[in-house]
């Protein structure tokens, strides 16, 4: 893709601005795909079955051409603000930045939504070697109790279940290390009378969080009653919830483009 299809996408009005900076990244999920131009740039650039491979040397090739592109507009952006990239002092913006990130991983929040993510994978370890001691026997005694069409069933909750717990196990931590690390950027300029990015951060984490609450609520409904405890884990992340919404009290009222309604009568 080259520069003047960039900025005729940017410039087509079907597209919610800035509709990606709070998604979960989570595409085929998304109902927002045709309005999303991340989306499409993407689906234009690696959309054949080859290009999907991220092995694949073409999709490197792809995704360089891209970068160089994208540089390109960077380069005209700081020319237009006066901004020498030359002389910008990097070295002092990365301290900046290893400091920061320092003290967001050392923040409540985030210890526990690390925390989180280290149970699942235990829980998934322990699951597997539990299912693979009783799997035939479990299997049989299903079969022998419901019809072909309940077990499919149950089998099918579990399977969207799992893959929602995986999809946020380690998002959360990312999109509450960048609410963290943004309001400590924050309390540097102001921003009394603007949304704030961490809020959105916080937000995305807490969709993440009740929706992985939700999922486990599917599974503890009929997974291994010896098994890990997904009361524990259910615990932490409500935990984890009340800390962010401590941390972050107007997460909740974060507009995302495209995703949240704005409520013209309050």
């Amino acid at each position: 893709m080259n520069k003047e299809d960039l900025l005729k996408h940017a410039k087509d009005e079907r597209y919610i601005s800035g509709i990606y900076n709070y998604c979960d990244r989570w595409c085929e999920r998304c109902p927002f795909t045709s309005r999303c131009m991340n989306f499409t740039i993407a689906e234009e650039q690696f959309s054949d079955q080859e290009s999907r491979d991220i092995e694949n040397a073409l999709f490197w090739q792809r995704l360089s051409e891209t970068f160089q592109t994208t540089l390109e507009l960077v380069k005209e952006l700081a020319a237009r603000e006066g901004i020498d990239l030359d002389t910008m002092d990097l070295d002092e913006y990365k301290a900046q930045e290893a400091a920061d990130d320092a003290l967001a991983r050392n923040h409540r929040c985030c210890r526990m939504a690390m925390a989180y993510g280290d149970m699942v994978e235990e829980w998934f370890e322990a699951a597997e070697a539990i299912s693979e001691k009783r799997g035939d026997a479990t299997r049989a005694q299903m079969q022998s109790e419901m019809s072909d069409g309940d077990v499919l069933g149950i089998r099918a909750s579990c399977e969207e279940a799992l893959e929602v717990i995986r999809w946020y196990q380690h998002q959360i931590f990312v999109k509450l290390m960048r609410a963290v690390g943004g309001t400590l950027r924050e309390e540097e300029e102001s921003f009394d009378s603007f949304a704030k990015d961490s809020d959105g951060s916080a937000k995305v984490a807490l969709i993440g969080i009740e929706r992985s609450m939700g999922a486990w609520g599917e599974l503890r409904g009929f997974f291994f009653q010896d098994g890990p405890k997904i009361g524990d884990i259910l615990l932490h992340l409500e935990g984890l919830r009340r800390n962010v919404e401590e941390v972050f009290p107007n997460a909740r009222d974060f507009i995302r483009p495209g995703f949240d309604k704005v409520d013209l009568n309050s």
